[in-house]
């Protein structure tokens, strides 16, 4: 099959939020195309819609992961919801041996000149994809902690985990740093100020790993109704 449309190579790299007040406080995950960032281009006040937490879970799921149906992806926003401010969108697909990134859209102001069509190699853009899944080179204490708490508590959002459900896990880049949980009882009414908070403190006295540890058995003894758990 013939391409008129010259293979470009793909990567990711991850920025850390720099306003402590950002809606989003997980790295920002920022699409590459020949050592270009491409949001810098298109949308150099936006933020990306991906953030390292979106890689956590199955490849599959990511938002950047091709697959042979075409996806509407969010590539960035105004540090908004897409839905009131606008943003950047892109539809990813695999076809054959590329991933096509086409059909363009800017619902934040249409007068802005939209990229034309990229194609990746498909076997380096899923390496790019596995490598910035396992990269965890960039991260502060806080975004390992972060990280630390979603994996050890991903089961806690299934049915059978217990009383409480996950509804989201935040770095918080304050002086000192804090991972902060929210959690709420299943099929609760979202009432303001009945939500369930957990709070982790890091200080340069102890790994991160052990006091995710001792979080993580901290709110899984609550759930469990053990009020003697570990403090």
């Amino acid at each position: 099959m013939d391409h008129p449309v010259p293979l470009s190579s793909f990567g990711l790299r991850f920025a850390v939020p720099q306003r402590p007040h950002a809606m989003e406080q997980w790295a920002e995950v920022r699409p590459l195309a020949d050592g270009r960032d491409l949001l810098a281009e298109i949308h150099p006040d936006g933020t990306s819609s991906c953030s390292s937490r979106h890689l956590l879970g199955p490849v599959g799921g990511w938002p950047f992961a091709a697959l042979d149906e075409p996806r509407r992806v969010e590539l960035s926003n105004n540090d908004c919801v897409t839905s009131c401010c606008g943003g950047i969108f892109v539809t990813i697909r695999r076809q054959g041996d590329r991933v096509l990134w086409t059909s363009w859209e800017n619902t934040e102001d249409n007068r802005d000149p939209l990229p034309v069509d990229l194609h990746f190699d498909a076997a380096q853009y899923d390496a790019e994809l596995a490598r910035a899944g396992s990269d965890v080179s960039w991260e502060g204490p806080v975004d390992t902690a972060a990280r630390l708490l979603a994996q050890e508590l991903a089961d806690h959002t299934g049915p059978e985990a217990g009383d409480h459900a996950v509804l989201s896990i935040t770095p918080e880049r304050t002086d000192p740093p804090r991972v902060t949980v929210r959690m709420r009882r299943r099929d609760a009414p979202r009432t303001p100020g009945e939500d369930l908070v957990h709070e982790l403190l890091l200080t340069d006295r102890e790994p991160v790993q052990e006091l995710v540890q001792r979080l993580v058995l901290r709110i899984t003894a609550h759930d469990r109704g053990d009020t003697s758990g570990p403090r």
